[in-house]
């Protein structure tokens, strides 16, 4: 660790770091917009290999991006389909926030840590969010899935917003988030697949 980076500053970094990729989890896009409209307008500092999420186009790359997926996930079927290609997409955005965290680290540490961490944290939230959705579909025709978006998209707004204001908060509530998605994700996956397969007893 480089004697001018304290492990306060570690510590800090990886709760913002882990507050960014769950909500990376919910919403893939805002978490990226946050960050880089925060460190476009000089409210958090960015190093140097990393400037190019306080620029402008990214900002509004992003900013359009979640705005789409926001607005996609109301749209029936589009919604499943979505989540076909948001784990891997939540896992990587993940990994980038993390990793944009622990830039004094030296390149292998500060990835094996992001993909860990980071992208491990976004793709079981996001996981857990997509059971619930096709979940909801088998229970409610789909009619239930607009409550799973709005869920989502409030979810990945205080996510991203505590992650930055209030790490700690935000750490505590990932936290608690993977151990529900954990806990509830086999169940969630087993009812699914009753609901697939009338004659298969849930376990």
């Amino acid at each position: 660790m480089p004697e001018h980076i304290s492990y306060l500053q570690y510590i800090l970094g990886a709760f913002i770091g882990v507050g960014l990729a769950a909500a990376s989890g919910f919403r893939v896009f805002m978490p990226l917009f946050a960050v880089s409209l925060a460190s476009y307008l000089g409210w958090i500092p960015m190093n140097e290999s990393w400037l190019w999420l306080a620029g402008l186009p990214t900002l509004i790359a992003t900013g359009i991006a979640m705005i789409v997926e926001i607005l996609a996930y109301y749209i029936p079927f589009i919604d499943h389909l979505l989540d076909t290609i948001n784990i891997p997409l939540a896992t990587i955005a993940g990994t980038l926030l993390f990793a944009s965290q622990f830039t004094h680290l030296g390149a292998f540490p500060q990835w094996a840590l992001a993909l860990i961490a980071g992208g491990g944290t976004a793709s079981v939230i996001s996981s857990g969010f997509a059971g619930l959705r096709a979940t909801s579909t088998a229970t409610t025709g789909g009619t239930g899935n607009f409550m799973v978006a709005s869920t989502e998209t409030v979810g990945g707004s205080l996510m991203s917003v505590l992650a930055l204001a209030a790490p700690i908060i935000a750490f505590i509530i990932t936290i608690l988030l993977i151990f529900l998605s954990i806990r509830y994700g086999k169940k969630i996956w087993r009812k699914i697949k009753q609901f697939r397969n009338p004659d298969t007893e849930i376990k």
